[in-house]
């Protein structure tokens, strides 16, 4: 395993700019649904851990053997603000979609009700994202996938969109520059995986959820898991893209390993007969299943003569749902451990995930970036894949945050010294538990400041060196706490973010600086 550092790479970089790689790459961004930094065969922290052993991931095994892992690669903490992030290159405080969407005009917070009876929310974008303005109650920002469409790629989604509500413009991946959608919608999660359950259509083809996943018909009671047929129907998209002779992107974003955790009868029986509960069978036959997705995708970029020419790249959207028992077995908010809590939280386990970059010619095979990254850096980082410009301003004018991390790939630079990555959920996301709820963070170096709205409880912790943030140096480091949260409320002001009100007095509650 090799860690890179910009010294080591610096004249490895050299060589490989006098390559004649192509200026136009095919990309693949291979995005999961709520796949915890641990749930995989593949390990991201220094050692092997027992949750590694338990997973059997072996096409993401191959593609970390011939790519570089990033082992501190952020989102934000629920789906919709990280996936907004992604396609705007802002940061979750400006775009303000700070907790999950889906009907138009509602909100979807939830839980907490308690400190909803004292506090009232911020009316954030409970919309979404869009391209036009017109819509209310949402962001208008760019889009990384027309600025690839319009330089000549051809571009395929295929499974979870989750950008803009329901019976907007944003719910539909055309609007955001995709000539080609399988699945794609305002829904977060799929009804069910189970074709057997038409994926959520009774028997004359009408929804029995909200979540119903639509254009998967032609497998309807065939015993195809879902998985299995956005694959084929990935496959089938780049078999034709193949003939047009241009570049291609495909974002093969999955619905696994979100909740329902049904079983994957393809790998089901195995951990069952491994000795695992039923629980755990069916999540870690899901996670197979989504292994699986990804090395079909890998033969056949080899099998068409594509891998020298293809950029593969892995991510999650947020931690691994440890705040609730009813789909997996063991103390709650200890499913992502060493690192801590889940989805929904600003601690470790609900905003560390599994990344993986393989670009030949560009990643040194079984390579490690140690250094962090933030989910709004994928849009400047795929445009200078690409090839295009991943200046700071669009050319609609759209200013992002995000920073290309395709310096530290080449080792060039390193783009997250000093560099403080943020977060804000002024929101109630409908399940409890540590660092969840109505809290903001900033991350500067080695160290993490949690900021409560409703309580003003300030948490530091040294992330550098205690993944598992089991000290709280708040007490101990008054002087960083003041510096880091002068520099989160600053930031915070200085994109307009939100934060709750006190019902009683009508009044915002307090800045982290003000505290």
């Amino acid at each position: 395993m090799r860690y890179i550092t910009p010294i080591m790479m610096a004249s490895a970089s050299v060589a490989l700019a006098a390559t004649d790689a192509p200026k136009q790459p095919n990309i693949v961004l291979f995005m999961v649904d709520d796949m915890g930094w641990q749930d995989t065969s593949v390990p991201f922290g220094p050692d092997t851990t027992a949750y590694n052993r338990a997973f059997h991931t072996p096409a993401m095994e191959r593609l970390a053997a011939s790519g570089m892992k990033f082992t501190q690669a952020y989102a934000c903490s629920v789906s919709s603000p990280s996936r907004c992030s992604l396609f705007t290159g802002a940061n979750a405080a400006r775009h303000r979609v700070t907790n999950w969407t889906f009907a138009r005009d509602a909100s979807n917070d939830d839980g907490a009700e308690a400190a909803r009876d004292t506090i009232a929310l911020p009316e954030w974008n409970v919309n979404g994202i869009q391209r036009t303005g017109d819509i209310p109650r949402a962001f208008t920002g760019p889009s990384f996938v027309e600025e690839l469409r319009d330089a000549g790629y051809h571009t395929i989604h295929v499974g979870k969109l989750h950008l803009g509500a329901a019976n907007t413009p944003g719910e539909s991946p055309y609007h955001w520059g995709f000539e080609v959608n399988v699945a794609g919608g305002p829904n977060g999660g799929p009804a069910t995986y189970l074709s057997e359950k038409n994926y959520g259509h009774d028997a004359e083809g009408r929804p029995t959820s909200r979540f119903a996943l639509e254009g998967l018909e032609k497998y309807w009671g065939s015993g195809t898991f879902a998985t299995e047929a956005l694959t084929r129907e990935a496959i089938a998209a780049l078999d034709r893209a193949k003939s047009y002779g241009t570049p291609w992107f495909l974002y093969m974003s999955h619905y696994a390993v979100h909740v329902p955790i049904d079983r994957d009868m393809r790998f089901y029986q195995s951990y069952i007969d491994r000795g695992y509960s039923p629980k755990e069978a069916a999540y870690a036959s899901l996670v197979e299943g989504m292994d699986k997705s990804l090395g079909d995708l890998l033969d056949w970029i080899d099998a068409n003569g594509e891998a020298d020419n293809t950029i593969v790249i892995f991510m999650s959207d947020n931690g691994g749902l440890a705040a609730h028992n009813g789909w997996r077995d063991g103390e709650l908010h200890t499913q992502n451990a060493p690192l801590r809590s889940g989805k929904g939280s600003l601690l470790e386990g609900g905003i560390r995930e599994p990344m993986i970059v393989r670009w030949p010619g560009r990643t040194a095979p079984g390579s490690v970036q140690p250094r962090y990254v933030m989910i709004e850096d994928f849009y400047p980082s795929i445009l200078e894949m690409a090839g295009l410009s991943p200046d700071q301003v669009r050319p609609g004018g759209e200013r992002i945050d995000g920073i290309s991390f395709v310096p530290m790939i080449d080792g060039t630079a390193d783009t997250s010294a000093d560099r403080p990555l943020y977060w804000n959920f002024p929101n109630t996301w409908g399940l409890s538990g540590p660092g969840i709820d109505l809290n903001t963070a900033i991350r500067l170096n080695d160290y993490k400041l949690i900021y409560n709205y409703a309580t003003g409880e300030k948490e530091l912790y040294d992330v550098g060196h205690d993944i598992s943030e089991s000290r709280n140096l708040a007490a101990e480091r008054p002087d960083l706490v003041k510096d880091l949260s002068r520099r989160l409320g600053t930031y915070l002001r200085s994109v307009d973010a939100q934060r709750p009100t006190l019902r009683r007095t009508g009044q915002p509650l307090p800045w982290p600086d003000e505290k």
